[in-house]
């Protein structure tokens, strides 16, 4: 029997295809490359480290064996500087052995010098002794004779004293006689003049007086002022005939003619050095050549 509330399932087709798949993401062609490149990349790094690594140990390989071969270079130098300064001490050793047996033998062998030294000192100490007690023996008979001639020679040193002082006295009456002879006159500048000598005595009496300071004068006629004292003098014209000549006086650098001047005359002049006049007295005139003295005051300003 059939039920009236059946209601049969709908047809369905006997094949239905399945559902397309769908599209791929549109990025999808763009990374691929990428990606591609990422891993090519890697792979060249992996390379690289590879090579490298290998590289190194070869490297470390060839330290090594240069590190062995100088490890050895040095042991064997090591050994040859031991067994060489194992020589030097030995030679040393033995020098030493040497040495002190020398000194031993040096020590014996100065007690026997110096014991030869103190037996010279002593021989000669004994000669010089003998030889002073000689000495002495004989100045004590000197002096006996010496005393003897002293007292001689004290009488005839006081007759000598005598005689010097007679001739010191003598001296000295001649010089104030030769003062007492020299004159004083007036000079060309109108004043007067100190002592005037007229010869080399009287120039040597007046030095010493010392009332002023004298200096010789002996000029020929030259080009060239000649320094006399702290002036310059030139002669350029002398008349032996009439004992007259002119001279070029040149001081604080200012020139001066004395023209025409005489024998004995005194030529005056001034410097700032000094308020009393120097003076120029010639006691020659030569063919081309006057001698003489410059007098100068003994009191300088130092202007």
């Amino acid at each position: 029997m059939s039920d009236p509330n059946y209601t049969p399932p709908p047809q369905q087709p006997y094949y239905q295809p399945p559902a397309p798949l769908p599209p791929p993401p549109s990025g999808g062609s763009k990374m691929m490359p990428i990606l591609l490149g990422g891993v090519i990349a890697l792979i060249a790094a992996n390379l690289y480290l590879f090579f490298q690594l290998d590289s190194l140990k070869t490297d470390l390989g060839k330290l090594k064996e240069a590190q062995e071969t100088e490890i050895s270079q040095m042991r064997e130098t090591a050994s040859v500087n031991q067994a060489a300064s194992q020589r030097n001490i030995d030679a040393l050793k033995a020098e030493l052995d040497a040495a002190q047996r020398q000194a031993a033998m040096a020590v014996g062998q100065a007690k026997v010098d110096a014991d030869k030294h103190v037996e010279e000192v002593r021989t000669r100490l004994e000669q010089q002794q003998r030889a002073s007690e000689q000495r002495l023996t004989t100045k004590v008979e000197k002096v006996g004779e010496v005393a003897t001639s002293a007292t001689a020679k004290a009488e005839a040193a006081g007759t000598e004293i005598t005689n010097v002082k007679g001739d010191v006295q003598k001296t000295q009456d001649e010089l104030h006689q030769t003062i007492a002879k020299l004159t004083s006159v007036q000079g060309d500048l109108g004043v007067q003049s100190g002592l005037i000598a007229t010869n080399g005595k009287e120039l040597a009496a007046l030095k010493a007086l010392g009332e002023r300071n004298y200096f010789d004068i002996k000029l020929g006629k030259t080009k060239v002022p000649q320094k006399v004292g702290d002036v310059l003098l030139q002669l350029t014209k002398t008349d032996p005939k009439k004992n007259k000549y002119t001279l070029l006086v040149i001081a604080d650098d200012k020139r001066t003619e004395k023209k025409d001047k005489g024998v004995n005359e005194p030529v005056q002049f001034y410097t700032s050095k000094a308020r009393q006049p120097y003076e120029i007295v010639v006691n020659e005139v030569g063919k081309d050549q006057i001698t003489g003295y410059l007098a100068t005051p003994k009191v300088q300003t130092g202007r």
